[in-house]
């Protein structure tokens, strides 16, 4: 079995980290229901345990595909751990690489020739691993239009709330975050690839009510998904992330009114005591295309 290059649906609702070499929660990792999960060779692996953790991805990458999940690896930034990380992770199970401390395009296009040549020396076709930059520096945060156009491998692109507070000398704040965030969703857009993530820090989810508000401002700032660190953040990010009832049928009651409208040769209609013009049922028309695309991935494999 071979990975997908991306979800079945275009973009990851919820991306759950598990930690290299925690054996309990990659053997569970296929109930939680996240679109993908995110081996992490960074932060949750200490120094002296970074090359068993690296020895580990192969196998687990492996078993987590063959299960029909999507599988990401976190790598490091310092360059002698990210080729290490890189010979250990590129393989025919780990569809994309997540990338921290991005600063700059032509970071993105160094990582980028070196998944050139391992991909071409293991068999794999040319661009099977994509990319998805975290924004976590000053230098990154000034860049993110470059960086999220850098090649065609990137996929995606977040701000690491933590890091670049760190690097602002600020705290990880709504009022902090926000513009970096606004920032990060026009730069992704503007690209053609994901905006993942939401105001705020990923380490809070002990209040699930606040998690869940979170992330519907997320969705209505353009955010497609997000990553997460415990189980029970996944449902709220594959609810938040996806068209509700409510939506759908707004969706439908739109395209319904400004079709009867352009049958009487009006291009404007009133639907829901609101103005709907061409915009308004392109949005519409995304938010069904989403549904279907769900409701195509809920069957078997």
């Amino acid at each position: 079995m071979t990975a997908r290059t991306g979800t079945r649906t275009g973009a990851w609702r919820s991306m759950l980290f598990i930690p290299a070499l925690n054996e309990r929660f990659l053997a569970k990792a296929a109930e939680r229901g996240a679109d993908a999960i995110q081996i992490d060779l960074e932060d949750a692996i200490p120094e002296e345990l970074k090359e068993p953790a690296r020895q580990s991805v192969a196998a687990a990458a492996q078993r987590l595909a063959a299960q029909n999940l999507d599988v990401v690896v976190r790598i490091n930034r310092p360059w002698r751990q990210a080729i290490a990380d890189i010979e250990a992770a590129v393989g025919p199970h780990v569809c994309c690489l997540t990338l921290p401390k991005v600063p700059d395009p032509g970071h993105v296009r160094a990582i980028a020739e070196i998944l050139d040549e391992v991909e071409a020396e293991r068999g794999l076709p040319r661009g099977h691993t994509r990319l998805v930059a975290m924004i976590e520096t000053c230098d990154g945060l000034l860049a993110m239009p470059a960086i999220a156009a850098a090649h065609p491998r990137l996929c995606g692109m977040t701000v690491g709330a933590e890091d670049l507070a760190v690097a602002l000398g600020a705290r990880p704040t709504f009022d902090t975050l926000f513009v970096p965030n606004a920032q990060a969703v026009v730069a992704a857009r503007n690209a053609g690839i994901q905006p993942i993530g939401y105001v705020g820090t990923v380490a809070d989810f002990a209040d699930e009510a606040a998690f869940a508000a979170k992330i519907a401002q997320a969705r209505d700032m353009g955010f497609t998904g997000g990553f997460c660190i415990h189980p029970k953040q996944v449902p709220i990010l594959n609810a938040g992330f996806a068209p509700s009832p409510a939506e759908i049928a707004w969706a439908r009651g739109v395209l319904a009114a400004l079709d009867a409208a352009h049958r009487e040769g009006r291009g404007a209609a009133t639907y829901d005591g609101a103005m709907i013009d061409r915009p308004v049922a392109e949005r519409a028309r995304n938010v069904l295309a989403q549904a279907d695309a769900l409701d195509s991935n809920a069957g078997p494999g």
